[in-house]
């Protein structure tokens, strides 16, 4: 397959620095609460990097791995993942983030801590251009995308896990292509389609959902706010901070419904999610001017995320006001009238007679 002039490029300068560093244990590690991109990315990075350029290589992550999806994608294709609480970076040389970037507040790497190779498809970021390697691409709909191409340029073949992780990494990070994503991220995925498993990937795709889902679920439905082309959801306590995205995506779904925003508090922070489907928007510049200096955000084009200190907010209402001020924040944002911001009713179905 012909892959861009400037993956081969780079990934021959990838094998440079690796040769002249020399031997030294990897860790790659992803963004927190790694989502299918972030894991397929590591997992392909881990093979190029012991397969083609025979380093030792620990993959890992911080958070969780919280929806049904992910951890179906990580059990049922057995991919060899560590948490890095169980491990003592001083073991390790050489560091990689994959999907993420230094000091961008979604992962666990110590801001002391320069890592030799940054690899995403976020907005570059001004402390990822101190280091020695990086291949930031935002014009790219998946990291995993990239990486598949330093794969190729490698020589190195996926095994039948790999490409299925990866087939449905893409598929997940473009919403089936839907995100304008359809030059190297489709040629890639054509590509590496006939080599996945397909029982797998069916699975992976429709897992088995625990009973909280549905609780969180019901608490979203039934906190629902709206104001022309905008809806918006605010949840208390949640289990895992992939169900305010999850949501976020769900309800941008809704007929009329243009832009969707979803919050939720999952330990000391309060996690936020924007989506869009205008393919001109900079949802991430939005999140950043959301969170401010309060938290960490960010994302490309459609799809935004982020989060908020609230390790000072105690008071069940302090927590709601803190949700309700963002909401009004982004409707002035996308400049629409607060005053006609409202909840949003859900009419219940009356059954009609029986038919014997």
């Amino acid at each position: 397959m012909s892959i861009t002039e400037v993956s081969r490029e780079r990934y021959a300068a990838l094998e440079e620095m690796v040769r002249r560093e020399g031997k030294g244990r990897w860790l790659v590690l992803t963004h927190d609460n790694p989502d299918p991109d972030a894991l397929a990315s590591a997992q392909i990075l881990a093979r190029v990097l012991r397969q083609a350029l025979k380093q030792t290589v620990t993959v890992a992550y911080g958070g969780i791995i919280g929806r049904a999806e992910n951890r179906e994608m990580v059990k049922g294709l057995h991919l060899p993942f560590s948490h890095i609480r169980h491990l003592s970076l001083k073991k390790y040389k050489h560091f990689a983030l994959v999907d993420t970037q230094p000091r961008s507040g979604n992962n666990q790497l110590p801001s002391r801590v320069i890592p030799d190779v940054v690899i995403d498809h976020h907005p570059i970021r001004a402390n990822t251009q101190t280091g020695p390697f990086f291949d930031v691409r935002p014009k790219y709909g998946a990291t995993a995308t990239i990486v598949a191409e330093y794969m190729i340029a490698a020589g190195v073949q996926p095994t039948h896990a790999l490409a299925t992780a990866l087939v449905y990494a893409i598929r997940s990070e473009t919403l089936d292509f839907a995100r304008e994503h359809t030059g190297p991220d489709k040629a890639i995925h054509d590509l590496f389609f006939p080599q996945a498993n397909h029982r797998l990937l069916a699975r992976i795709q429709s897992p088995r959902l625990p009973l909280n889902y549905f609780g969180n679920l019901h608490d979203a439905l039934e906190n629902l706010e709206s104001v022309d082309s905008l809806i918006l959801s605010h949840l208390g306590p949640i289990d895992q901070p992939d169900m305010v995205p999850e949501i976020a995506d769900l309800l941008l779904r809704l007929e009329g419904k243009t832009w969707s925003l979803v919050t939720g508090y999952f330990g000391d922070r309060l996690y936020l999610s924007i989506r869009t489907t205008n393919p001109r928007a900079d949802a991430g510049g939005l999140m950043r001017r959301l969170i401010g200096r309060r938290g960490k955000g960010g994302g490309h084009g459609m799809i935004a995320g982020g989060w908020i200190d609230a390790s000072k907010v105690n008071a069940p209402g302090d927590r709601r006001e803190l949700q309700r001020k963002l909401g009004l924040r982004l409707v002035r944002e996308l400049k629409k009238n607060p005053e006609k911001l409202g909840r949003v009713e859900l009419r219940t179905l009356t059954p009609g007679p029986s038919q014997g």
